[in-house]
Order: structure tokens, then sequence, then C-alpha cells
């Protein structure tokens, strides 16, 4: 699985950096404040809400620019590989970008993801954590020897939060290194548990 990842960070179209230093966002949401309610119907065709888990999972929540890219595959096969570590942490993980629903579920297929991923095509729950919005864009993608054209309707640039039990954002990483991301999740994560300890 490590090497299908890898082969699809040579594989992959190349997307232009996205610099959030340089972008301005109208929101912004700060360790400590409550983090935004939010829901989109998954990749498996239910309705996914994050009122229904807040309170009983840690919950991470990591915005990405877009499905079948090299870093944002290295990012969720970390996430696949580290599931039973971070549930044995109490986390729930869950992707965003701005992929439709059929991309997210070619994503899944391609690479076992193990978690949920929510279409953002018009970038509303990105907007209601501030993350930097940049235009959509496509790739093409060959799956069992048929082209597929993947279109998104925005682009997010690559951030992560981790949403405590008490619904409050407890961890804002907007600089992440998407083969790290999952386990520097799992460190702040088990600082966090440790601390309430």
């Amino acid at each position: 699985m490590r090497a299908l990842c890898w082969l699809a960070g040579l594989c992959s179209v190349a997307l232009p950096v996205l610099a959030a230093a340089g972008e301005k966002s109208e929101l912004i949401v700060s360790v400590g404040d409550p983090a935004p309610q939010f829901e989109a119907i998954d990749d498996h065709g239910n309705v996914w809400k994050s009122t229904d888990r807040l309170g009983k999972k840690i919950l991470v929540v990591y915005f990405y620019p877009a499905d079948l890219t090299g870093g944002c595959t290295k990012q969720a096969c970390g996430y696949r590989d580290q599931t039973a570590e971070l549930a044995q942490a109490g986390v729930e993980v869950v992707g965003i970008s701005g992929d439709s629903a059929a991309n997210h579920a070619l994503f899944r297929k391609v690479h076992a993801l193990n978690f949920a991923l929510l279409p953002d095509e018009k970038g509303k729950i990105a907007g209601t954590f501030g993350v930097p919005l940049r235009d959509g864009g496509s790739i093409s993608w060959s799956v069992e020897g048929e082209e597929k054209r993947l279109t998104r309707g925005v682009t997010a640039a690559r951030w992560t939060f981790i949403i405590g039990l008490d619904g409050r954002i407890v961890h804002k990483n907007t600089s992440v290194d998407p083969a790290e991301d999952s386990r520097n999740v799992l460190k702040a994560v088990r600082q966090l548990v440790a601390s309430t300890r």
C-alpha cells in the first residue's frame, strides 16, 4: 500500500503551491474557539454531520487541495495507515476538499482509504473554518485502463484542525507537511489526552 502512495506521488499532476500566508480570509477560527458545525453528503451517499460526533470523539478535520494528487495522497495514506492508533486515542478523521463525492469514491477505491471524505465543491465548509480557497481545476487519472477526469469546484489550502471533546478547536496547523500530518496529529492528540488526566 505504501508503494502505491509513493507511486501516486510520481504519477500525479502537480498542483500550484497554496501559500496560505499570502491569502486573506474574512473569517478567522483560532485555537480555543468553538468549532464550526457542518454537514455534507459523504462519498457513500450518507449525511455526515459534525454535531453527531462532537463530544463523543476527538475530531480531526483536515482540508486538502485535490484527490489523487501527490501530497494529498501521501496525507490520506498516512491517515489510513494510522487509523488503529488514532482510533485507540479516541479520534475520528474526516478529509474535506473541493472534489465531488464521486471523485472521493474513486480516491477511496484506488488507495483503500478507511475514513470519511466530504465534498465541499463550493468551499462553504472551508469558509466557515477560514481556510483560503482558490479556483478549482481538474486532473486525469487512469483507473483499470480507463481514463477518468476529476474536476473540483474549488482548491482549498492544506489546513488541519483538531476539535476536542468540548467542541472547541484545540489544534490548528496552517503549514501542513502532508507526509507527516497524521503523525503530528497523533502526537498532538496524545499530548492533549495526557494533559487532561
